[in-house]
Parts: C-alpha cells; structure tokens; sequence
C-alpha cells in the first residue's frame, strides 16, 4: 500500500517530482534528520491514536 501510495506523484506530476528531488539533494543532512525525526513521531503519534 505505501509503494502505491508513494507512486501516486511521480505518476501524475513527473516533472514536479524532478523538482522535489532536486530541491531536497540541496537540504543540509539536519534539516533532513529533523524532517525525518517529526515524520516519525507524527507516524508514532497516529498510530497510538488510532489504536
């Protein structure tokens, strides 16, 4: 379900997706960390929720 999910974007906007891409290869390594650490925990968050 998450590939599905995952693939919706670069399917109907291709070239939007190049963009991303290319704009997070510019992002420092702790803005990703962060980005990926409030991801988690807003996944953590859901889940505790929602059970």
């Amino acid at each position: 379900m998450m590939l599905v999910l995952e693939g919706i974007v670069p399917f109907l906007y291709p070239q939007r997706w190049r963009n991303l891409v290319h704009q997070l290869g510019l992002v420092s390594n702790r803005g990703l960390r962060i980005t990926g650490f409030i991801s988690m925990m807003a996944g953590v968050i859901l889940l505790y929720i929602f059970n």
